[in-house]
């Protein structure tokens, strides 16, 4: 991405976002371990009514290029008003995308009638290659065999389907199969997620930070198969693209240096890609507060679902009044950032995860200490330190 454009879309995220997020309901049939919302059975007190949801709805189509609305939860099916809300919303040029759970709510008949409603994109989870590891972090046996098929009912009934994986130490270890399993059920999208240890994933551990930048080495190589990556609270993703796009480091530079990177490049080898054009992603410069925001269950705002620092609430304001004028989101949209992040030559097309140096250091500009440049930097300064005297 040249920086050129990255400015564009930075200019154009000072007004509107790009993606906002409602978590419609926190009610969910799963129990996952690493839920950020903690859902739960039913549906928790607070939540935004019929009423209030429309005029949510109102408030971002008067937005000049209204947002994508992620619909998500706990589990968007759970809300029996879900049909009337996207009626509504279509009508006044809101577009829509689905994040439900695999559930008994995920049936046939209501997803036809999604599409018949022009519903199109549809995400859903897969942590695993096989069923004890997927059906673990999920919490219910069999889910990994229900998982698959909802995958091919999603394709066979026409969606655009992206799954959402989320990487933790649990299951990094088979993220080149999952890559590989993908590409049998014919998935050209796949959002990775890095695990910030909040809601439920406060139990879980995050990945090194060396692990995550083979990671995203192999999210690169799978981008040359042909799949469109995108990642969520790893912006140094885009810093990985950019510097093998450059030349700056290779494929093997990296396999030379890492063992487990190699290892997952063999096995990513050993399969053959299907017949698809390489392709660049289609990455787009967003971040925490920076063309993304989160509307919680009850109305809360937030910079992103990990971000659990309340900005307003819609019941109150007009999100597109706390997008464009809350100080912490201007902050974060001007690059206000410590550290590592504020020294970095990609600070712009990455700006490191702001959630994630929140939960770290309470502080919305701190450096993410996931990137692998964070890491180098501080062990650095380590041996810069003087030795202790007596």
């Amino acid at each position: 991405m040249s920086e050129r454009s990255v400015e564009f879309q930075l200019r154009r995220y000072d007004s509107v976002p790009h993606l906002v997020f409602w978590e419609t309901t926190k009610a969910c049939g799963l129990a996952c371990r690493h839920c950020r919302a903690s859902a739960q059975w039913g549906s928790a007190p607070g939540e935004l009514s019929t009423e209030e949801g429309l005029r949510f709805l109102d408030d971002l189509s008067t937005m000049p290029s209204p947002p994508i609305v992620v619909l998500t939860g706990g589990d968007c099916l759970r809300r029996r008003d879900l049909e009337e809300l996207i009626d509504y919303g279509r009508d006044r040029g809101v577009r829509f995308a689905l994040s439900p759970s695999v559930t008994d709510e995920l049936t046939t008949e209501r997803l036809t009638g999604l599409y018949e409603r022009g519903i199109r994109a549809v995400s859903i989870s897969l942590d695993g290659d096989n069923a004890a590891t997927h059906d673990g972090i999920r919490g219910v046996p069999g889910h990994f065999a229900t998982t698959l098929e909802a995958l091919d009912t999603l394709s066979s009934l026409g969606f655009r389907v992206q799954v959402n994986t989320t990487v933790m130490s649990k299951n990094v270890h088979e993220i080149a199969r999952i890559a590989t399993l993908l590409e049998e059920h014919d998935i050209r999208t796949w959002e990775v997620f890095f695990l910030i240890g909040v809601g439920r994933g406060a139990e879980l551990d995050e990945v090194a930070p060396s692990v995550g930048e083979d990671v995203c080495h192999l999210l690169v190589d799978m981008t040359e198969r042909g799949m469109t990556v995108r990642t969520v609270e790893a912006p140094f993703f885009r810093r990985v693209q950019a510097e093998r796009a450059s030349g700056r480091i290779t494929s093997d530079d990296r396999a030379t240096e890492s063992a487990t990177y190699r290892d997952w490049r063999n096995e990513l080898a050993a399969v053959s890609p299907p017949v698809r054009p390489a392709t660049r992603s289609h990455s787009l410069a967003t971040g925490d507060g920076r063309g993304i925001i989160f509307v919680g269950h009850d109305g809360e705002v937030y910079a992103s679902g990990f971000l659990p620092v309340s900005l307003g609430n819609v019941r109150d304001h007009s999100l597109v009044e706390i997008y464009q004028e809350h100080p912490d989101l201007q902050r974060l949209r001007h690059g206000e950032l410590e550290g590592e992040c504020g020294r970095c030559d990609y600070r712009q097309l990455c700006g490191g995860s702001r959630a994630r140096a929140v939960a770290r250091f309470g502080r919305l500009g701190a450096e993410d200490p996931a990137c692998a440049r964070t890491e180098v930097a501080r062990r650095g300064r380590a041996t810069r330190l003087p030795l202790a005297t007596a």
